[in-house]
């Protein structure tokens, strides 16, 4: 296996507004994961809220946040802004500090989300042994196309060991 690409980055605080679901797959059941969660980005697009969340960015980023709230496991779509939308779920605030960022591209936006959260947690996180994720926000950022492919970036939060 090869060594994961990643980096440590510092990233200043900064907020994202989403539109959320509650997760009730097993987190250990990938398939069922990922399902839910391919479902749920098909009902954002389909019904207007994503496009509702994009009219308020800041930039043409879209972030795919995972999020333990009581709990449950929870995931939004979002973007980056200051601007509030009262139909919105969530404000999600990530805290300034160390994130562990993973960088990938896809063939489509769902094959990035899976790519890079694989890659994150399959082998990013347990190689960089210097960090440890202790939970917060995690997020995989969608941040255009190339050659034909979605590319983006996976942030999570990490603190020193």
């Amino acid at each position: 296996m090869n060594m994961a690409n990643y980096s440590l980055e510092e990233k200043d605080s900064f907020v994202v507004l989403g539109f959320g679901t509650e997760l009730k797959s097993d987190y250990t059941g990938y398939a069922g994961i990922n399902k839910e969660k391919a479902g749920f980005w098909e009902q954002v697009q389909q019904d207007g809220r994503l496009d509702a969340l994009k009219s308020v960015a800041a930039n043409d980023y879209i972030f795919a946040v995972n999020e333990a709230v009581n709990n449950k496991m929870m995931y939004y779509a979002g973007v980056m802004t200051e601007e509030i939308l009262p139909e919105a779920t969530r404000v999600i605030q990530f805290p300034q500090g160390e994130y562990l960022v993973v960088k990938g591209e896809g063939e489509t936006a769902k094959a990035l989300r899976e790519t890079l959260t694989g890659i994150a947690f399959g082998q990013a996180l347990p190689e960089a042994k210097e960090v440890a994720y202790v939970g917060g926000p995690n997020t995989t950022v969608e941040m255009g196309q190339r050659d034909g492919l979605v590319f983006g970036e996976m942030w999570i939060p990490v603190v020193r060991q």
